[in-house]
C-alpha cells in the first residue's frame, strides 16, 4: 500500500515511539511524519537526525491534520491525552495506542470517544531494558508479535490497514484477540516474569561483594532492570489478572517447597519432568508458528 499521502503523528518519542518513528519513516515513507513530546531536547534531536519531519510540544496542530496517530506513552497518560485532545483529532482519523494493558484503558476512553474517529488499541510486543529515544532503533520490531484488540466499534477496513502497516514495519506475527484475553495473557507472559525477576534480585545475597553467576541467572533477571513508573501502573491497572497468575505461581512454588521439605525425590522428578515436557511442547508450537509465517 502507498502511504505517501498520509500524515502520521507519533505521540511520545521514547523507546517504542522513537523506534516506531524510525521504522515508519524508513518503511512507510508518509507525506508527513510528526512527533509530539514534552521534552524539547528529544524533539530537537528527532528533527535534526531526520527521525521525524517536525516536532511539536503542543498537540493541537499536528492532530488536526493527522490521518493516523500512534500514542506511545504510559497507559494512564494515554487516557488523559485522548480525553484532553478529543476535539483536536482530524475527522476520520485512526488512533492507535501501544499500551501494555487494554481493558482499563478502553473502558476509560469509550465514554468520550467521538463517533467519527476510530480508536484501535494495539500492543507491539517489543522492547529493551533501557528507556528513551537514545535506545530506539528501526529494527526493534523485526519478527516481533503485534497484537490488535478490536472492539465492535472498529471498522474492518481500518483493522486490515493496521495489519498491513504492522507487517510492513517488520512484525512477524500480527493477530487480533479480545481485550480481556490480552490482559490475562500479558499478566502471565510479561507481568509475572517481571515480578519474578524483581523478586529474585531482592534476595539479600545480591548485596554480596562476590557473586558468581551463569547464563540461567542472567536470563532470569534480565528484565529486573525495569522502568518503575511504567510497571507500577501496569501491575496495578491489571491487578485482577496479575494476582490470578501470582497465585498459580505461588502454588507451584509451594509444590516444590513441600517436595524438598519432605525429601520427596519422586515428587520433585515428577514436577520437573512435567515442566520440561510442557516447555518443549511450547517451544515446538512457537517454532511451527514462526515457520508457517515465513
Amino acid at each position: 500500500m502507498d502511504f505517501s499521502d498520509f500524515n502520521i503523528t507519533i505521540v511520545g518519542l521514547g523507546l517504542i515511539g522513537g523506534s516506531l518513528a524510525m521504522s515508519v519513516k524508513k518503511k512507510l515513507n508518509p507525506k508527513n511524519l510528526w512527533g509530539i513530546d514534552v521534552n524539547t531536547n528529544v524533539l530537537d534531536h528527532a528533527e535534526s537526525t531526520n527521525i521525524i519531519d517536525r516536532g511539536f510540544l503542543s498537540a493541537r496542530e499536528p492532530l488536526q491534520k493527522s490521518d493516523i496517530v500512534f500514542i506511545c506513552i504510559y497507559p494512564r497518560e494515554t487516557v488523559e491525552f485522548v480525553k484532553e485532545h478529543m476535539d483536536n483529532f482530524k475527522h476520520g482519523a485512526i488512533i492507535i495506542d501501544a499500551a501494555g494493558i487494554k481493558v482499563p484503558l478502553l473502558s476509560a476512553i469509550a465514554p468520550v470517544l467521538r463517533d467519527d474517529i476510530d480508536y484501535i488499541s494495539c500492543h507491539p510486543m517489543a522492547g529493551r531494558e533501557s528507556k528513551g529515544l537514545e535506545f530506539a532503533g528501526d529494527n526493534i520490531f523485526e519478527g516481533a508479535d503485534y497484537i490488535i484488540t478490536p472492539t465492535e466499534k472498529n471498522k474492518p477496513e481500518n483493522i486490515e490497514l493496521i495489519k498491513e502497516i504492522a507487517k510492513t514495519l517488520g512484525f512477524g506475527n500480527v493477530v487480533c484477540i479480545n481485550p480481556c484475553l490480552h490482559d490475562d495473557m500479558i499478566a502471565f507472559v510479561s507481568h509475572l516474569p517481571h515480578i519474578i525477576a524483581a523478586s529474585i534480585v531482592l534476595d539479600p545475597i545480591m548485596a554480596e561483594e562476590t557473586l558468581y553467576t551463569g547464563g540461567s541467572f542472567r536470563d532470569m533477571t534480565r528484565v529486573a532492570r525495569i522502568n518503575p513508573d511504567l510497571w507500577a501502573q501496569l501491575l496495578l491497572d491489571n491487578s485482577e489478572y496479575v494476582l490470578k497468575h501470582l497465585k498459580i505461581f505461588k502454588d507451584n512454588v509451594g509444590d516444590f517447597e513441600e517436595a524438598i521439605n519432605k525429601n520427596d525425590y519422586s515428587r520433585l522428578k515428577f514436577l520437573l519432568t512435567k515442566a520440561c515436557e510442557r516447555k518443549e511442547s511450547f517451544d515446538l508450537s512457537v517454532d511451527t508458528r514462526n515457520k508457517s509465517e515465513r
